[in-house]
């Protein structure tokens, strides 16, 4: 017999468990490495710097969205949400504090790099302490308009989680998030895209590129400008002309966001990278030292 639920339009079963899966493996993967980062952090001293703080902040914000995507991994196995309509706003408000924070954060590090690599100023911990909770702060706030009337959460077209509702394009929609893209996406782009223009110039002056300061934005760009322009597309267009599983597609890509951000931020780090091989191993971890040539 088939069982009471019934599929949402659009779905077959192996959609459902597809997207289940896609939801799964990429919210473990997000999930194992960004809690390595946030343990790390807690157990080595030596990691306890003001620019590792903002790394810590990014990847608990990035914990928090592989939880609001292993949320949606477990409705699709279960073929419904079961958490009811409340349960839906708190996992969109959960998901956009998530999103506002973990883009606000890969700002504020492009930020911090310039400092430390062009203009050799020191960052103190009050300036970053101060610095992530107005980021939490804005983030909780934003995120919390749609509860209270300005845009809406409400399924995606799995009915699996929530998101902001961008299928009903009224003007509150519109106006929330065309501020959104100007708040959350083009001026943190633009402060990644500057800072690390610079710090380009300074590591081709210094004839040393300690990192690539191309990736940062690329893969912020392309994790979540494909679901930021749908996003935006329904602000002038019917966005129901466009099938229901590319609009599937695009949030289960941009969820993959925090697994990138770990390999780039903590992983690929220089000064992150080695507190975190001590944690795992307990070896102290060794740079390779360049002679400087007198």
């Amino acid at each position: 017999t088939m069982a009471a639920y019934a599929l949402p339009e659009g779905f077959e079963e192996f959609d459902m468990f597809t997207f289940g899966t896609a939801l799964l493996v990429g919210g473990m993967i997000g999930f194992i490495l960004n809690a390595i980062t946030i343990v790390a952090y807690l157990r080595v001293k030596e990691m306890r710097t003001p620019s590792n703080f903002f790394v810590f902040n990014l990847a608990l914000a990035d914990l928090s969205l592989n939880i609001n995507g292993l949320t949606a991994a477990y409705a699709s196995y279960a073929r419904q949400w079961p958490f009811g309509q409340s349960g839906c706003s708190y996992h969109g408000f959960q998901g956009m504090i998530s999103v506002l924070a973990s883009i606000s954060f890969m700002a504020a590090i492009s930020w911090d790099r310039y400092h430390q690599y062009c203009t050799r100023q020191k960052l103190f911990w009050s300036t970053t302490v101060t610095m992530c909770c107005i980021v939490w702060v804005l983030s909780v706030f934003w995120a919390a308009l749609p509860l209270i009337g300005w845009g809406v959460y409400d399924f995606e077209p799995m009915r699996v989680g929530c998101t902001l509702d961008y299928t009903i394009g009224d003007r509150d929609y519109i106006t929330y998030m065309l501020s959104l893209v100007v708040f959350y996406l083009l001026f943190p782009a633009y402060t990644m895209m500057s800072s690390y223009d610079a710090i380009n110039k300074h590591f081709r002056k210094i004839h040393l590129q300690k990192f690539n300061t191309k990736l940062p934005l690329r893969v912020m760009l392309a994790c979540w400008g494909p679901y930021v322009l749908m996003c935006v597309y329904a602000c002038f267009e019917n966005v129901k002309i466009v099938s229901p599983k590319l609009r599937m597609v695009l949030p289960v890509l941009a969820k993959t966001n925090p697994i990138f951000n770990a390999l780039l931020y903590s992983f690929g780090n220089e000064s992150y990278r080695s507190g975190v091989w001590h944690f795992l191993t307990g070896q102290k971890f060794v740079e390779p030292s360049f002679k400087k040539i007198k």
